[in-house]
């Protein structure tokens, strides 16, 4: 990343969103790194403030409810994969806060199986998208345009297909941000 893009993304917040167990680790530290190393301050959500554990046995320790997001505090909302991510595709909480961010048009993100959450939200009718593999059903019945790209923009909403995309997908958010 340029100096340019760090300078205008500084101070811009966005929250991720994990599963309290089984979250793909490096779907959330990647990102997350890329984000904080440009400024971006970083809020780590999940369904229990209880430390949450990665696929690969990662530890984090959630700085909010996933339920007390006030969308209106984000420049971006970011759905993080792995196995228990599946604990919001069908989360009347989770379609909620996709919906008001995305109405909002803030930077919607999803990762791995979590693009599912924002097709059960109604986030990917008509529009360009990937997941990941086991998944590309789920994202299509909603009426998603799967892509099979890494990452994929569509709009505000940027999706990416797995831990290969992790780095990417952060990389692809920043310059999101920036624009």
């Amino acid at each position: 990343m340029g100096e340019s893009a760090m300078q205008s993304v500084k101070g811009k917040k966005a929250v991720m969103i994990i599963a309290q167990n089984n979250f793909r680790d490096e779907e959330l530290l990647k990102p997350k790194d890329v984000l904080e190393k440009n400024g971006v301050i970083v809020t780590v959500a999940s369904s229990s403030l209880k430390e949450s554990t990665g696929m690969l046995g990662a530890k984090v320790k959630p700085d909010i409810l996933f339920t007390n997001i006030n969308v209106a505090d984000y420049d971006a909302v970011i759905f993080v994969g792995g196995s228990g991510a599946s604990e919001y595709w069908d989360n009347p909480t989770a379609h909620k806060i996709a919906n008001e961010a995305n109405n909002a048009k803030k930077i919607v993100g999803a990762i791995c199986i979590a693009p599912v959450t924002l097709a059960k939200a109604g986030l990917l009718k008509d529009k360009k998208a990937t997941t990941f593999s086991s998944t590309i059903n789920d994202i299509k019945s909603a009426g998603a345009k799967y892509t099979g790209a890494e990452v994929e923009i569509d709009g505000n909403i940027i999706t990416a297909s797995g831990p290969a995309a992790a780095q990417k997908f952060g990389e692809t958010i920043v310059k999101a941000l920036n624009q």
